[in-house]
């Protein structure tokens, strides 16, 4: 076993008073949302007796507005599916459980309904074409190399920190084309842009609305430059020269790059990490895997299930409606719990395990469905891909040796450390 006994112990043991909690607490006290389920790994049992016993499940015991979890994988994708019927609209309150904070609602097409939201999207969409992400795979494979290379051997070493946050950052930094001395600062923003007021990230709303003033500057500083030079092949180019986005007011112009680079950073970062994870705390499948390094290419979906990166998306009801039985009323509140329904027992076999050689292992809800699917999905898997080949290539194993430091939030699914050691 790769993980530490005791670490193991410590886990079997949380998750037991975990599920003693989640199955003696009455359904109308469920808060599902809850960022400490999230941060303590603790949210399995939760979702788990949802699923079994009130799948479209009303919360009115939390410190937020009451809302609506929708937990199986069906209700999720009708959910997500009828967009004339659940909005996405930052000004119904956005994409996220809490409302969009006020000051916050810099507008983006991932919060748009039709028609804007399409056109919005389409500007972006050709840096993600089979083409250009083929050039982008040998600038990934030089830039994994180069950061495995330098990987210490028969040391401690933060994961999160020396692989996932540099990789993902270097890659940003490549599409929008933004200063490579300064490209910490992308990931600096990503993470201030959706932390929690407890998170640790920021110390109060002024500060993170003084962060965020920041990034504004800097990039209208950099659109502006983009806007008056002649077309390239980077995100800010590509929205400066078409029509549908050109013209963006301002808040709807930092909305859009806000997303791109939430984006580009969370889901691959955290997947990245989790990938790790999930192959330490199932030592049979990184044998299966190092014994037949083809399997990579079914291993990518199944973390990216594993992980789910986002553990939710909100949507509001623009009419009286039902899910499941339930009567959903004009204006809720409707939480698709993507971690949730890809757990779910009807939809997925043996869904608690993790197995790198399903027979259909895109069968997961982790990019979301219908127009929102996420645009930047193939770029996100082609990272992964490249990674563990050249992981593979270069150590036996990176070993797991203490856990794993979670995030305090229950919209994004990731970590702020994995202690690893690669053996000399």
């Amino acid at each position: 076993m790769n993980i530490q006994t005791p670490v193991k112990a410590d886990k079997a043991e949380r998750m037991r008073r975990a599920r003693e909690e989640a199955y003696a607490t009455p359904l109308k006290n469920f808060h599902p949302g809850a960022p400490r389920l999230f941060q303590d790994d603790t949210l399995w049992p939760w979702f788990e007796r949802l699923r079994k016993e009130e799948p479209v499940h009303y919360c009115t015991n939390a410190p937020i507005e009451p809302y609506w979890s929708v937990v199986k994988y069906n209700d999720i994708m009708h959910v997500d599916t009828n967009h004339g019927l659940f909005s996405s609209d930052s000004t119904l309150g956005g994409i996220g459980i809490r409302d969009v904070p006020e000051g916050y609602d810099w507008p983006s097409f991932i919060a748009m309904d039709q028609p804007k939201h399409s056109s919005q999207r389409k500007t972006v969409s050709p840096m993600f074409t089979p083409t250009h992400l083929d050039e982008l795979a040998k600038l990934i494979r030089q830039r994994s190399q180069t950061v495995l290379d330098n990987l210490p051997r028969n040391e401690t070493f933060n994961f999160v920190e020396r692989v996932s946050i540099e990789l993902t950052t270097q890659m940003l930094a490549t599409l929008f084309d933004f200063p490579w001395e300064e490209r910490r600062k992308l990931t600096r923003w990503s993470d201030v842009a959706t932390a929690l007021p407890k998170s640790g990230i920021v110390e109060s709303a002024e500060e993170r609305r003084r962060e965020m003033d920041e990034c504004y500057a800097y990039m209208s500083k950099l659109w502006n430059e983009r806007v008056n030079s002649a077309p390239r092949n980077d995100l800010l180019s590509l929205m400066a020269h078409s029509d549908a986005t050109r013209f963006m007011d301002p808040d709807n112009l930092m909305g859009n790059i806000i997303l791109l680079i939430v984006g580009g950073n969370d889901t691959t970062r955290n997947t990245m990490t989790g990938s790790v994870l999930a192959l330490n705390e199932n030592p049979e499948q990184y044998d299966k895997l190092r014994a037949n390094p083809a399997l990579i290419d079914t291993m990518v979906p199944e973390v990216i299930r594993w992980q789910t990166p986002l553990a939710h998306m909100r949507r509001t009801a623009l009419a009286d409606t039902e899910i499941n039985g339930k009567h959903i009323k004009k204006g809720d509140r409707v939480v698709m719990w993507y971690v949730s329904g890809n757990r779910d027992e009807e939809m997925i076999e043996r869904p608690e395990e993790f197995i790198i050689d399903r027979a259909r292992p895109r069968t997961h809800l982790s990019f979301g469905f219908g127009i929102h699917r996420c645009v930047g999905m193939r770029l996100a898997e082609l990272q992964l891909k490249i990674v563990w080949e050249e992981m593979l290539k270069r150590f036996d194993r990176i070993e797991v040796v203490g856990e794993p430091k979670r995030i305090y939030s229950s919209f994004i699914k990731g970590y702020e450390a994995l202690p690893v050691r690669i053996p000399g």
